[in-house]
């Protein structure tokens, strides 16, 4: 049975979860009126939340100051860091997962590999240090939109960021993590288990009968394949936040 606060919806025991770069905005950029006004829509539907692999502030920045009033769940970090209609729940570290004497080894790794790499820029922020997970970006996160379109063409040619998770793999092979390619720039590192499958744990005891994902990097070793693929979710895959409009507007109606 669907949670209570959601009774006032035409199907409250369905929830719609959004990735967010590439699926409701693009990539690093700010959400549209348009999937904005069709998500306001949705949301007289259904359940609605995102669950992208970012902290809340890069969010924030992306989907608007109004962010945790204007989705049910808002799921920073894969779920990491959760919020329910405002309210935040319980919340996991790294960090204490995985202790400060591997994470300086991996750090290590991470920042000599980086020193060798023939690239044709750099900017700044290559290691991010998160909540839930670290994001390396080869050309740093602080790249331009220009800088990360042209970065993206390079790394599809030359696959820096596949053979650098190769890299981490093998040396890392005795810890058990997972190495998420997503977005223009940078993967993530973090325990596996921790993809955005985690933040399922969070609905689970609000009755949902269906679960839809929308993601725009659903193939194996993007970071929105493992709930994508899930057996509890429905699985949408997109191009851009167009088409996740598109798709919304042909499934429910709006």
């Amino acid at each position: 049975m669907a949670a209570s606060e959601f009774a006032y919806k035409e199907k409250p025991d369905t929830l719609v979860l959004f990735d967010v770069d590439g699926t409701l905005t693009p990539a690093r950029l700010t959400i549209s009126d348009e999937v904005r006004d069709t998500l306001k829509k949705l949301r007289q539907k259904v359940c609605i939340g995102f669950v992208g692999g970012s902290d809340l502030s890069k969010q924030l920045e992306q989907l608007g100051p109004t962010v945790l009033d204007d989705f049910d769940y808002s799921f920073s970090e894969n779920g990491l860091t959760a919020y329910r209609l405002g309210e935040e729940q319980a919340s996991q570290s790294f960090i204490n997962w995985i202790g400060e004497e591997e994470y300086n080894k991996l750090a290590k790794f991470i920042l000599r590999y980086l020193s060798d790499l023939d690239l044709p820029k750099r900017r700044g922020t290559f290691l991010e240090f998160r909540n839930g997970m670290i994001n390396v970006s080869p050309i740093g996160r602080n790249a331009s939109t220009e800088e990360r379109n042209e970065y993206e063409k390079y790394d599809k040619e030359h696959q820096i960021r596949a053979k650098f998770v190769e890299a981490l793999k093998k040396e890392f092979s005795h810890l058990d993590l997972t190495f998420s390619i997503g977005g223009q720039i940078s993967f993530d590192v973090f325990p596996t288990g921790w993809d955005k499958t985690y933040c399922l744990q969070h609905v689970k005891n609000d009755g949902f009968n269906e679960i839809h994902f929308f993601g725009d990097k659903t193939f194996k070793g993007g970071n929105d394949y493992e709930i994508y693929e899930d057996e509890r979710t429905i699985g949408h895959a997109v191009n851009s936040p167009d088409d996740t409009v598109r798709i919304l507007t042909e499934i429910f109606d709006l």
